[in-house]
C-alpha cells in the first residue's frame, strides 16, 4: 500500500486527509473514514480492515469547542472532503464510481448527514446518490447530542430529536445503499441500535432496495468498531446479502 500524508482539502488548517491505496493497481473502490470522538475528539486514522484492494481516505474534521462553532460546520467538512474524494480519486488510481462513506460513532452519523441529505454535497455540485454506499458503525440517527449542546439544548441526551440534522429526517428511499451495524442493548449506547433498526426499516418500507442492519452480539459501543469492521468489507465488495 501507497501512503499520501496531511493532504489539504480545503483553506482551514484543521481539514486534513490522509490517503492509502493499493500499490501497482487501479480502479479500486475507496472509503471516505470518519472518525469518533462524540464532534468533539480524535483524529484521522486507518482503520484495519483485511483486504489491501481497498483505498481508505482517512478524514480530520473541524470539531466542536475547537475549531467549529456548530454542527454544521462538521458536516460541511465531511462533504466536502467527500467532494474531493470524488475530484481527486482517479489521480490515485482509485474508481470515483466506488466512493463509500463510512464512519464510526460520531463519525457515522456525519456520514449519514452528508450521504443521507443531499443538500450538504449539493453545495459541491456532486450528487449523494453517486456515492456507492454508506456504512454507518454505531452512529446516532436522530439529531447529534454534541450537536445539540453547541446549538444551546439543555435537555438530557437520551431525549430523541429530529430536525433537519438528524438522519432520520432524511429516509428514504432515494438514498445510497446504506449499512448500519450497532452493538447489542444493553451493551451499545442506550438508543443506539433502535434507531438505528428504525432508520434502516423506514428505508426499506419506502422501498429502498439495499438498506441493511447488522446487529453484533454481546458488543458495547467500543467493541462494536472492530467487530463491524468485516461486515464494512463485504459490503463495499458487494458481497452483503
Amino acid at each position: 500500500m501507497k501512503e499520501y500524508r496531511n493532504i489539504a482539502y480545503t483553506d482551514h488548517p484543521a481539514c486534513r486527509l490522509d490517503v492509502r491505496v493499493p500499490d501497482g493497481s487501479s480502479g479500486f473502490p475507496s472509503i471516505v473514514w470518519l472518525h469518533g470522538g462524540g464532534l468533539t475528539a480524535d483524529e484521522r486514522h486507518f482503520i484495519p480492515i483485511v483486504d489491501d484492494g481497498i483505498a481508505q481516505v482517512a478524514v480530520d474534521y473541524r470539531l466542536l469547542g475547537r475549531d467549529a462553532k456548530c454542527g454544521e460546520e462538521c458536516i460541511e467538512d465531511a462533504a466536502a472532503a467527500v467532494a474531493w474524494t470524488f475530484a481527486r480519486i482517479a489521480e490515485y488510481g482509485g474508481n470515483p464510481g466506488k466512493v463509500f462513506l463510512c464512519g464510526v460513532s460520531a463519525g457515522a452519523y456525519l456520514a449519514m448527514m452528508v450521504g443521507m441529505d443531499a443538500s450538504w454535497l449539493a453545495k459541491h455540485g456532486v450528487s449523494n446518490r453517486t456515492l456507492a454506499g454508506i456504512v454507518a458503525i454505531s452512529g446516532q440517527a436522530t439529531k447529534h447530542f454534541a450537536v445539540r449542546e453547541y446549538a444551546g439544548d439543555k435537555d438530557q441526551q437520551y431525549v430523541p430529536k429530529i430536525d433537519r440534522l438528524a438522519p432520520l429526517a432524511h429516509v428514504s428511499s432515494e438514498i445510497p445503499p446504506i449499512l448500519c451495524v450497532c452493538g447489542e442493548p444493553p451493551w451499545e449506547w442506550p438508543g443506539r441500535s433502535e434507531e438505528n433498526r428504525l432508520l434502516v426499516a423506514s428505508c426499506t418500507a419506502l422501498g429502498h432496495p439495499r438498506a441493511r442492519f447488522v446487529l453484533c452480539p454481546y458488543c458495547d459501543h467500543a467493541r462494536t468498531y472492530p467487530a463491524a469492521l468485516p461486515y464494512l468489507e463485504i459490503f463495499v465488495r458487494g458481497e452483503l446479502p
